[in-house]
């Protein structure tokens, strides 16, 4: 009777294949995070694979860096998890995520520079829903509580809080934004916008 070929288990084959994404995934943030032209060929040696094999998983540029900003995003959440966001008076909540987000975001805005060159503003938005809702849960406990503006709706509230975290990491990475100015400028900007409208003094 004929052998048939050996053949490793599949589950086996899925752990490997875990492990190489995790692998590159982590070499992609640590990369892209220092130089945002690194390239592919150096994401995979740091991570230790092939090309060949990182291809596998990733056909192309583009893909790789969705999703490694998707797991530096997941990383952040993580991190921003914080009980006192659903708390502390609004203002300080707002205050203390800032500081959270900017010094990871500040950490990673290479990446963030290197997303903005493959992905569409849309797509790189998409990656931030999950935080975002956050925000925008921050955002209408400070309008109930009479700490932020009712005049303006609340989606464009939480926009406006993603264009302006994002655009200080590009004023960072000019060299038009102190870093040690960078954080205190974002918390200025942001309360100031979300300060309730000053009413029109009666006749």
């Amino acid at each position: 009777m004929a052998r048939t070929a050996a053949r490793q288990p599949v589950p086996a084959r899925r752990a490997d294949a875990e492990r190489n994404i995790a692998a590159i995934l982590e070499a992609g943030a640590r990369l892209l995070s220092a130089d945002p032209t690194a390239s592919v060929a150096d994401i995979a040696k740091a991570a230790g694979v092939g090309r060949v094999t990182l291809y596998g998983h990733f056909p192309s540029r583009e893909a790789l860096v969705d999703a490694v900003l998707d797991h530096a995003v997941d990383v952040a959440d993580a991190v921003l998890a914080d009980e006192s966001i659903d708390t502390a008076p609004a203002p300080a909540a707002m205050a203390e995520l800032l500081r959270s987000s900017w010094e990871l975001l500040d950490r990673h805005r290479r990446l963030f520079m290197a997303a903005d060159r493959v992905l569409a503003t849309e797509r790189i938005r998409e990656h931030h829903d999950r935080p975002l809702r956050r925000v925008e849960r921050l955002i209408a406990r400070g309008q109930r509580d009479g700490d932020f503006r009712t005049d303006l709706p609340l989606a464009w509230l939480v926009t406006t809080f993603f264009s302006i975290i994002h655009s200080a990491a590009q004023e960072r990475e000019a060299g038009r934004l102190a870093p040690e100015e960078a954080e205190q400028v974002l918390i200025t900007t942001m309360l100031s916008l979300l300060a309730p409208a000053e009413r029109p003094a009666q006749a």
